[in-house]
């Protein structure tokens, strides 16, 4: 790998860390299945590296790791791992069913981490690195290493560091902007006087990791590149820790749309930016921003009357680049109540569906035909959603079986509900501060259980008042954290079968970890947040 990318000056190696940096925002933790499927598509879209996760961080991150790297045809592996034999030994085990993987250590060099963090000397640093960089180099020849707090490094040492580093095997060199504190003129200037001072430089590719505490992650990735960093850490949506990591979509469609100014090439297949985002999205509960750039909802919409004329008379005088060109469709309105399975498998492949299973696709051309007699319009939003909704296999032991809602003024709000509890049928009725807070309290008494509400969320999925809302609910248990999702025409059921379906998924994560105790309810800004709704 590292030979063919050298070789070629001008290609730049994209490694996401989604499912690693980008699972440590707050409440964006997936499940195993959610990071497979996720992995699955970060495969397709041509990503070079794919950071699984943090081995021994957890035995879910572990299993994560694992799981993915058997999986993976062409994307590379990686793990991430301190400076211990613990961290990289838990690395090499979760990594050695694929056929090549990447070990990727790090230890902060800065003088404030070092002191204040590490409690360690600049020269047991230097000897740190030395000893472990060394024996990750036992395991595999593509060892990453990072100095954590680059761009609060004094660039002496820096280069001393990432000297040694080289000269124990790594062939990749990673300069974090860990605190997201550099600007583009000092990451050029870090990254140029890496190549000018460092002897063994040419030995090894420069990384960038930007983060986006300035709005300026993206910005310093592409001085970076610019400046002859030929890797880039990113994640898809930008997400990640605080405000974030460098968008990969922006990274890569900034290059692609100016290669006059930035004469380099990736092997991303631009036109699945936008199904990965919409997965990522999925799995994390956190919506993509209408203005986000590349695969925001409003990236490629004009409103404007002059945008507008401009549009019908030259699509260039507005638009950078194409919809088309990151997987953006035309809406669609051709799908109705009389299309058949075969003409919905046909718009899947439209939509960039490839590989999804017969009973898959059986699951949601039933719920397509079920939606297709409530709304007068199916859009490929609509569909989209469908399809994401009956992707995530879940072993769900609680199922919905039917709700009715009491709503408006003059009267309390009431819920009465029949849920399916491990094969058994139970009713329930119970009045509410709002409509959702009776439908959740309906769970709560079918199924006892002390979960803190952390997230309810919902949004239209197309426009319109027939359009399927989308409902997200993050749910926290004794530090696990699970996210369910559901659309439906009825936001009202949406929200049941949401909170339903992030309550199976911390089901499954207890058969996997000791059972928590049982306590009363404590409430959360997330309960605040539904009541009245």
């Amino acid at each position: 790998m590292h030979i063919q990318y050298m070789s070629d000056k001008n290609r730049v190696v994209i490694f996401d860390t989604t499912m690693r940096d980008g699972e440590q925002s707050p409440g964006a933790s997936m499940s195993l299945e959610e990071k497979i499927q996720i992995s699955r598509i970060f495969d397709e879209l041509g990503i070079d590296v794919i950071e699984a996760g943090f081995p021994i961080a957890s035995p879910g991150d572990f299993e994560a790791v694992t799981a993915i790297s058997k999986i993976l045809k062409n994307s590379i592996p990686a793990g991430l791992s301190r400076h211990t034999k613990k961290d990289i030994d838990a690395c090499y085990e979760s990594l050695k069913g694929a056929k090549r993987f990447r070990i990727h250590t790090f230890i902060s060099t800065s003088a404030l981490h070092m002191k204040h963090k590490l409690n360690k000397t600049p020269e047991e640093v230097t000897e740190s690195i030395k000893e472990h960089v060394t024996y990750a180099r036992k395991f595999t020849d593509d060892v990453e290493w990072s100095c954590e707090d680059g761009t609060r490094t004094d660039i002496d040492f820096m280069c001393k560091t990432v000297e040694l580093a080289i000269k124990c095997g790594a062939k990749t060199i990673n300069i974090p902007d860990t605190v997201g504190y550099t600007v583009p003129s000092e990451y050029t200037k870090i990254i140029k006087t890496l190549f000018n001072k460092v002897p063994n430089i040419d030995k090894a590719i420069l990384s960038t990791h930007t983060h986006n505490d300035l709005g300026l992650a993206v910005a310093n990735s592409l001085a970076g590149v610019s400046a002859g960093a030929r890797q880039v850490e990113c994640t898809i949506n930008g997400i990640g820790e605080r405000a974030g990591n460098a968008a990969l979509e922006e990274i890569v469609m900034a290059m692609k749309t100016r290669p006059d100014l930035m004469p380099f090439s990736t092997g991303i297949n631009t036109k699945l930016l936008s199904k990965a985002s919409k997965v990522v999205s999925n799995a994390t509960g956190f919506p993509v921003q209408f203005n986000k750039a590349i695969v925001g909802k409003n990236a490629f919409a004009h409103e404007s009357g002059i945008h507008q004329d401009g549009m019908l008379k030259n699509r260039n005088t507005y638009e950078i680049m194409t919809p088309e060109s990151v997987g953006v469709k035309k809406t669609s309105l051709v799908m109705g109540k009389h299309s058949g399975r075969h003409a919905f498998k046909d718009k899947l492949g439209d939509l960039g569906y490839s590989g999804i299973t017969d009973d898959v696709i059986q699951t949601a051309f039933g719920k397509f035909k079920i939606l297709a007699d409530k709304k007068k319009h199916i859009y490929d939003e609509d569909i989209a959603a469908l399809v994401d909704d009956s992707l995530i296999k879940e072993e769900n032991v609680i199922k919905l079986k039917s709700l009715k809602v009491f709503a408006g003024t003059g009267e309390p709000q009431k819920a009465d509900m029949t849920l399916e509890v491990y094969g058994d049928m139970k009713k329930a009725s119970e009045i509410g501060d709002g409509p959702v807070d009776a439908i959740f309290k309906c769970i709560k008494k079918l199924y006892p259980h002390d979960v803190n509400l952390q997230l309810y969320q919902v949004h239209a999925v197309t426009e319109g008042t027939d359009a399927q809302a989308t409902v997200s609910v993050r749910i926290e248990e004794k530090g696990k954290t699970t996210v369910g999702q559901a659309a439906d025409t009825d936001t009202l059921v949406a929200s049941a079968n949401a909170y339903l379906n992030a309550l199976n998924k911390m089901i499954i994560k207890r058969k996997k970890t000791a059972p928590p105790s049982s306590s009363s309810l404590t409430s959360s800004q997330g309960e605040q947040k539904m009541k009245g709704i």
